[in-house]
């Protein structure tokens, strides 16, 4: 589902080169690329900006700014974008020369959507297939929690 939205993003402007989406603490969730002759850290590019977004964040509190919307940062060879989409960030790396109006624009309309998507996502209960040995232990742990209930039943008439 992630994918569906980042490859859109990516899609939307020719100079979008990467698409990262990272939680709060800076751990990529998922992430699209368009080719590169040159590999890239995509997990430490995506911490970085995670943190960059975070203390940004904090500093506009700190100076009560209201919101953060967007962090842009501008290199001599690209640009760097990072947005709030609730529980996670999501990083843009652009070229220099991208379409700034129209970056900020894709940002903010998907940041709503991977908002809806992580919290689908985050609410979702995980469960670990069971052996049949944990199932005997789980029942056994049952049963033992019955005999106990019984022996203080016991002990409670005396």
């Amino acid at each position: 589902a992630f994918d569906n939205v980042l490859s859109k993003i990516i899609k939307a402007e020719a100079g979008i080169r990467k698409v990262i989406l990272v939680d709060r603490t800076g751990l990529t969730i998922a992430h699209v690329s368009k080719f590169s002759y040159f590999p890239i850290d995509v997990d430490g590019v995506g911490a970085i900006a995670s943190a960059v977004f975070v203390a940004s964040e904090e500093q506009g509190v700190n100076l009560d700014l209201g919101d953060l919307d967007i962090v842009s940062s501008e290199f001599s060879k690209g640009k760097i974008f990072a947005a709030s989409c609730g529980k996670g960030i999501l990083c843009v790396i652009t070229d220099n020369d991208v379409n700034i109006g129209l970056v900020r624009l894709v940002l903010k309309r998907e940041a709503s959507e991977i908002e809806k998507l992580l919290n689908e996502f985050l609410s979702e209960k995980i469960q670990f297939p069971t052996s049949a040995a944990e199932e005997a232990a789980s029942a056994a742990d049952e049963s033992m929690e019955d005999n106990l209930e019984e022996a203080l039943k016991e002990l409670e008439k005396f």
